[in-house]
């Protein structure tokens, strides 16, 4: 029986490339992983104009593919652009809109965002780029919705992430789309990172916190992140953090861009997520463990946050046994 083609991810190199998000992407897509035991991607480069590729750090690409290999790719990785104010030559725009309309699915990290924008495809959908560039992507194509929280948006064929870091998010979430939760974790373990993270970029926007008051609330997340079930009130957060209940509801919010109480709700429902995807405990016994009240109180917020049910959850990424 001849084997289906491996699915082919093709990352745009471009003239002052972003080093990192590239290497992002090369480190999910471009190493051999015989331990996950699946057919992985098939992964290439390819320029997006001719000449020399500088990029990021001092170093120069040789791509060894042009435009034209963008015609065959599956999945077209753009890991940042040289500049929002930067036009893209519209050889890479005919190419991103032909891709488009065949079906390719198409992937942006930080401001790579905007080479989707100029070629016209984002009419009408909800994307998400690095917060320092929110407003200027907002402006500058009304067309479309701007999120400026989300680490990454899936509008189906096209996924767009936040800032650097925030790629990798969204390349897990490719892996996990593409071959399920048991193999993303493991992408993600070899990684060294969570399989994902909970809550947005507002939690990385700089904001005026005084250095102690931070260290005392970064104490607190990380009390509250080992112990998310424990009966945490607003006086005991306040009282561990050393800090009235008003002044710590504003430097919280000012931190992490959420309450004290939405945010525990949230790695409540990160805890329910990890359980729902590695255990077989009734939801009522997760409900427990994740620190809900009640069963219904936990499917009322799971389904707030994350959109979908519990169970549906568990359906989609619980970790099948080999």
């Amino acid at each position: 029986m001849k084997s289906r083609p491996a699915h082919r991810v093709v990352a745009l190199a471009y003239d002052q490339l972003c080093t990192f998000e590239f290497g992002c992407t090369v480190e999910v897509f471009a190493l051999e992983r015989p331990e996950l035991e699946v057919d992985w991607y098939r992964f290439d480069v390819c320029a997006a104009e001719p000449g020399k590729l500088r990029a990021a750090g001092g170093i120069t690409i040789d791509a060894p593919y042009t435009l034209r290999l963008l015609d065959l790719a599956d999945t077209i990785i753009i890991p940042g652009w040289r500049g929002a104010d930067q036009a893209p030559p519209e050889a890479l725009l005919k190419k991103i809109r032909a891709a488009y309309q065949r079906g390719a699915r198409l992937c942006t990290i930080c401001s790579g965002v905007f080479v989707l924008a100029a070629a016209g495809i984002l009419d009408g959908k909800t994307v998400t780029t690095h917060w320092r560039y929110v407003d200027k992507l907002s402006q500058r194509y009304p067309q479309l919705t701007v999120n400026p929280d989300a680490l990454y948006i899936d509008e189906g064929q096209i996924i767009t992430s936040a800032g650097s870091a925030a790629g990798l998010d969204m390349l897990l979430h490719l892996v996990r789309k593409d071959y399920g939760v048991k193999v993303a974790n493991q992408v993600a373990q070899r990684l060294v990172i969570p399989p994902h993270r909970e809550g947005g970029q507002a939690q990385f926007v700089p904001r005026p916190v005084a250095s102690d008051e931070r260290g005392r609330l970064s104490q607190l997340l990380d009390d509250l992140r080992r112990y998310p079930a424990a009966p945490h009130s607003l006086a005991s957060m306040a009282d561990k953090a050393a800090m009235s209940e008003r002044s710590l509801q504003r430097h919280f919010v000012e931190l992490t861009g959420f309450t004290p109480y939405d945010w525990l709700i949230r790695e409540r429902v990160a805890c329910a997520k990890d359980l729902l995807e590695s255990s077989e405990h009734s939801l009522a016994r997760i409900s427990e463990l994740s620190g809900f009240g009640s069963e219904e109180s936990f499917r009322r917020h799971f389904r707030r946050i994350t959109s979908t049910s519990p169970n549906h959850y568990r359906k989609q990424f619980a970790t099948k046994s080999a």
